[in-house]
Order: structure tokens, then C-alpha cells, then sequence
């Protein structure tokens, strides 16, 4: 099936960041540590913990690959979506550490010089982030993804948490001592907002959230389809990256079954096309005359 399809091509998109975030936190912690950079420091272990992120990401792309089975009727999308809550839960994490650390740095005065190669590899991480984070926005939206939009989103604020790393210690290196930490500091709170950012759309979907402007304009568009009279009740929800929908359509009460099953069909390929949406539950009463 091509949903079963999709989700193995995003677990491409899980292991190009996985491989990135192994090698740029080794790189970054290992610099940080030569050059005694705290911008650099709470970077690389932002990437560190991006690591389990993906990985997250990866076993729930795998699990949603499942076929349904006799306790999971529509099959196991919504792993996806618990992925993308437990990277959340991690990048929150470390985000605390981050600020709580650096912070603690800054109101004791511990501040140092950093070398110049620590800008080197905060400028060359931020490079390769800002790529990754393009492919897997491209992928995200082909095959229809939270989990790897997640994941791009990720890869960007990495890009911008190693650019404003860049800025802090250049800016301590030109003998603003403190600007290194307060980078350090910026970084942790850009990785809070983003896993925000994630747990919102993830507990947004886990609880049968959607969209409300989303669903009215779904409403309209098939009020228009040939021989809907009035769309009585619609309600949609996500699994994973599987929109369920269940409607209520009035049609013409002189109609034979025939007649309105064959209506009911013309929706269902209308939202499927329109739409994407390969579940949806249509219940067929009589427009009042």
C-alpha cells in the first residue's frame, strides 16, 4: 500500500538525521571541550540528544508500518505521533539543562575566551543542519508525515542554534565575554520553543484535535458534490498520517439505494483526491421535502 510505502521512505529522512547528529555532537563536544565554549557545549548536546529524538522517530515510522491486527482495527499510524511526543519530551529536557547550566555560569561570573575553531565548527554544523532540514521537509510533505515534519523542524532550530552559537562566540572573542554564555542560554530556550512547538501538534492529534477551519471547508466542498443536498454532520480526526472521517449527507428521498450508494462513492473519491483522505464513514439520510 502506498501509506506502508511512504513510511518506509521516511525512515530515510530519520537516518540522514541520525547520522548527522552522531557525528556533528561528537565534533561540537569535542571542540567545545578544546575550546572552551559554552555556546558550542550546550549545542552539541542538543544535538546529542537529538540522537534519541531520531531514533524515536525511527521506531515509531517502523511501528506505524504495522498492518492493522485484531486490537488495532486501523492499524498502527498514531506511533508516529507518540514518536514525535517523546522527541518533545527529550529536546524539553535538554533544553532545561542548557539554560539552568549556563545560567548558573552567568550569575557566578565563570565566563572564558573561546578559540576561533569553535565558530569553525558552530558555522560548519549549522551548514549541514540547514540541508538535512531541507530534505526532510521535502520528504515530510510527499509523503504526508508528522513524525518528519517534526524532524525538520528540529534540523532547523539546530541550523539557527549553531548560527546564534556562531554570533555568541565570535562576540566573546572580540571581547564581549558574557555574549558566549548568553548565546548558550538563547540556544536552550530555542530548543524549548521548538519541542513545544512538536508536543502541541503531537498531543493535538492523540486527542482527535483537527483542524476546525479544515473541517468546515471539507463540509463545503462536499455539499458541492453531485446529488449531496445538505451535509447534516461531519467530524474528521488524524491517525498518524491518515485522516478518519465520518459524515452526514442528506440526499433526495425518491432515490433508490442504489442511487444514493452511488452518491456516497462520488464523495469518497472526491475526498480522496481533494483531500487524501482514504477513510471516510458516510451515513445517507433523507433531505426533507
Amino acid at each position: 500500500m502506498q501509506e506502508y510505502d511512504n513510511l518506509k521512505r521516511g525512515e530515510k529522512g530519520a537516518w540522514l538525521s541520525i547520522s548527522a547528529y552522531l557525528v556533528l555532537s561528537a565534533l561540537k563536544l569535542t571542540v567545545a571541550y578544546i575550546g572552551g565554549s559554552a555556546a558550542l557545549r550546550a549545542d552539541g548536546l542538543n544535538n546529542a540528544t537529538d540522537v534519541v529524538a531520531s531514533v524515536a522517530v525511527l521506531i515509531g515510522l517502523k511501528i506505524s508500518r504495522k498492518p492493522p491486527d485484531k486490537d488495532h482495527h486501523y492499524g498502527h499510524y498514531r506511533a508516529e505521533s507518540i514518536a514525535s511526543l517523546i522527541a518533545a519530551f527529550i529536546m524539553i529536557t535538554v533544553g532545561l539543562e542548557v539554560v539552568i547550566n549556563t545560567v548558573t555560569k552567568l550569575i557566578q561570573n565563570q565566563t572564558e575566551t573561546p578559540s576561533i575553531i569553535t565558530a569553525y565548527a558552530a558555522g560548519f554544523s549549522a551548514i549541514v543542519m540547514f540541508g538535512v532540514y531541507r530534505f526532510n521537509r521535502k520528504l515530510a510533505k510527499n509523503i504526508n508525515s508528522s513524525a518528519i515534519y517534526a524532524q525538520s523542524q528540529d534540523n532547523l532550530s539546530d541550523a539557527l542554534v549553531s548560527i546564534g552559537a556562531v554570533v555568541g562566540i565570535l562576540g566573546s572573542i572580540m571581547g564581549v565575554h558574557w555574549l558566549d554564555l548568553v548565546a548558550g542560554i538563547l540556544v536552550g530556550l530555542l530548543i524549548i520553543k521548538t519541542a513545544v512547538g512538536i508536543f502541541w501538534d503531537a498531543t493535538h492529534t492523540l486527542t482527535d484535535g483537527f483542524d476546525s477551519k479544515e473541517i468546515k471547508e471539507i463540509k463545503k466542498s462536499i455539499s458541492n458534490v453531485h446529488g449531496v443536498e445538505k451535509v447534516k454532520d461531519i467530524k474528521a480526526r488524524k491517525h498518524g498520517n491518515q485522516v478518519l472521517l465520518e459524515a452526514t449527507i442528506l440526499v433526495n428521498p425518491q432515490l433508490t439505494v442504489e442511487e444514493s450508494h452511488h452518491i456516497t462513492d462520488e464523495v469518497e473519491i472526491h475526498l480522496e483526491k481533494k483531500y487524501g483522505v482514504k477513510h471516510a464513514h458516510l451515513h445517507i439520510e433523507p433531505y426533507p421535502s
